[in-house]
């Protein structure tokens, strides 16, 4: 793990002590590569993969009506792909995790009764700690490769809903949608881009010092 992320994470976990709310999510992550060779050509019968994720981090309120917070977290992302290239006889196959940091915005966008829905946008930094490559059963290790970049930015919209069941707890699922700045941009100018689907469920819990709303 490199100096930074250690860095980053030592920050997330500090000023979660100032946090209002911590919230905790697992989910399924679907993973859609948009992969382009050196000549520029796209592979179309590239297949997604499903993964799973764990997010956690803190929350807090930021405006007087109680409509928008604030979140800063962590999360652990598994991604990957299958496909070959016909014109080369080619197989390839990528099976990458990723630990990230993230940041966003939750907009409360109704409420009915108990259930509040919401929509949040986030910027992510995530940091590649394995990642295989596989080439006609040629597995390669990814990490520290100059030709695929250790740390991607992401960018991702939610749409969910939450509902308490208690005073200090409630539970929220929701769907993001995601996508990566350029992933991969080595010597042979192959490219690499992510899209991914992202379905999850978790919790926010209320610390003893907040007076927060669900």
């Amino acid at each position: 793990m490199n100096k930074p992320l250690i860095y980053a994470l030592i920050f997330l976990m500090s000023i979660a002590t100032y946090g209002q709310q911590l919230y905790f999510e697992y989910g399924a992550t679907i993973s859609v590569f948009d992969y382009k060779n050196s000549q520029g050509q796209p592979l179309d019968n590239l297949l997604s993969e499903s993964n799973n994720y764990i997010g956690m981090g803190y929350r807090d309120n930021i405006n007087a009506e109680k409509t928008l917070f604030f979140s800063i977290g962590a999360t652990y992302n598994g991604y990957g792909a299958v496909g070959s290239d016909r014109t080369l006889d080619n197989f390839f196959e990528w099976d990458v995790t990723y630990l990230g940091i993230n940041a966003g915005l939750d907009i409360r966008l109704f409420q009915s009764r108990d259930f509040t829905f919401y929509f949040k946008g986030s910027v992510a930094e995530e940091f590649l700690i394995r990642g295989n490559q596989t080439i006609n059963k040629q597995v390669y290790n990814l990490v520290g490769e100059d030709e695929f970049n250790n740390n991607i930015l992401f960018v991702r919209g939610s749409l969910g809903m939450q509902y308490p069941i208690s005073r200090n707890t409630a539970v929220f699922a929701n769907y993001t949608y995601g996508k990566t700045m350029l992933l991969n941009s080595g010597k042979n100018e192959e490219q690499l881009k992510l899209n991914t689907h992202q379905f999850g469920i978790g919790f926010i819990i209320s610390l003893p010092s907040c007076n927060c709303d669900f």
